[in-house]
């Protein structure tokens, strides 16, 4: 079987097993609330996060450029860097895609330089998600810097 039908039978288990991995990085509360539905007014971090996923993963797949990479991991990204995950943590959950892919790709016949390929798209996913969460925390600073120099223009005036 070729790598690409593989992966088109595998997609839902695959995202299953890498949306709970992501879950798993929340603590147990957080982590049960964002499982429960898929409704993106009632749960829109979980959504976000599903839908990310998905698309990341099809993307993959399709061997995507990094700017539609990008935009399918901004999501995601973007809200673990307002989380204030460390970087390692915020960008961490790409990698557990490569165990989940070893372990559904195991005994499904795929050739191992289709697989190497595979986990080479997993790593440019990450080296993405890096540049994404740094571009999200610069923003973030950006914003802290202008409302302490505004708060303080503000006291200047009143005081």
């Amino acid at each position: 079987m070729r790598l690409d039908e593989v992966l088109a039978a595998k997609r839902g288990a695959v995202l299953d097993r890498w949306f709970e991995a992501v879950l798993a990085t929340y603590p147990a509360d957080t982590a049960r609330f964002l499982a429960g539905g898929a409704d993106p007014f009632a749960n829109p971090v979980g959504h976000a996060v599903r839908e990310g996923l998905g698309r990341l993963y099809d993307g993959l797949v399709a061997e995507a450029p990094a700017a539609e990479l990008s935009a399918a991991i901004d999501g995601i990204v973007r809200i673990r860097a307002v989380q204030e995950f460390v970087p390692s943590a915020a960008v961490g959950f790409v990698y557990t895609l490569r165990g989940i892919l070893r372990e559904e790709l195991a005994g499904s016949g795929v050739d191992p330089a289709g697989q190497a390929t595979l986990e080479g798209g997993v790593d440019r996913l990450a080296l993405i998600a890096f540049d994404v969460y740094m571009q999200c925390r610069e923003k973030i600073f950006e914003i802290r810097v202008r409302e302490i120099k505004e708060s303080q223009l503000l006291a200047a005036r009143l005081g």
